[in-house]
């Protein structure tokens, strides 16, 4: 007689966003310093500063509470210009993934030059420094030189620790330590991966009928490693 499979429940996708607040923030020796940066605004070094770091690092994150606390307006890199002259010229800016397209190189000139006349801030976040952004405009160039630019590093252990178990606990899902720490040693180092593997483990869980332990852990990021998985990034 075949083995009984075990139920199967089909997971409803609940929108599980993760929370941007200064309060959702996890902090560590990785990104202690971005976190230093945007707490002290408006005392910055230069009134243009790069966040840069790897995908999932957390860059948006910071962008976000810098956002919120500043009253930034948020500027696509791509397009830029078009919005220079109905902009109040105090108003902080902001503008997220610089370096992920086409850059509007002659709108960001102007922008850093109405932000340094005004007397205002710009941030801008990057997975590259502003040095490999294939700016061709020479005098873009030389201002981006003079921006500040501050490093997220790879995730530490805390930190990827910090992330995972709030992943959790913002799905209402309560994890033994010692899952959360296995998960730390087998995953990629990026915050990006622990989003995607635990928003798996929630959905294997579900399909399951069953809690999230090191052994169903284990099954799904062997499927992962197998390519019997996927989770998008």
């Amino acid at each position: 007689m075949a083995e009984t499979e075990k139920p199967r429940q089909l997971p409803l996708d609940l929108g599980h966003t993760p929370g941007y607040s200064r309060d959702d923030l996890v902090e560590s020796r990785a990104n202690e310093q971005a976190v230093a940066l945007v707490d002290r605004w408006p005392d910055w070094p230069a009134p243009v500063v790069v966040l840069a770091g790897p995908a999932g690092s957390g860059k948006s994150h910071l962008a976000t509470i810098w956002r919120d606390m500043s009253g930034a307006l948020p500027l696509v890199a791509s397009d830029v210009e078009a919005h220079l002259g109905a902009r109040d010229v105090a108003q902080p800016v902001v503008i997220d993934d610089a370096d992920a397209g086409v850059l509007d190189q002659n709108g960001l000139f102007h922008l850093i030059n109405q932000v340094r006349g005004a007397g205002s801030t710009l941030l801008l976040t990057a997975r590259r420094f502003p040095s490999t952004w294939g700016v061709t405009l020479p005098d873009l160039a030389s201002r981006l030189k003079a921006a500040a630019t501050i490093e997220i590093d790879e995730p530490d252990d805390l930190l990827l620790a910090g992330v995972i178990t709030k992943l959790f606990a913002d799905r209402q899902i309560e994890v033994d330590p010692a899952v959360v720490q296995y998960l730390v040693r087998r995953i990629e180092r990026s915050l990006s991966t622990a989003i995607g593997v635990v928003d798996r483990l929630d959905r294997a869980a579900l399909e399951q009928k069953t809690r999230i332990t090191r052994a169903l852990a284990a099954e799904v990021l062997n499927a992962l490693d197998e390519g019997q998985a996927e989770f998008d990034l």
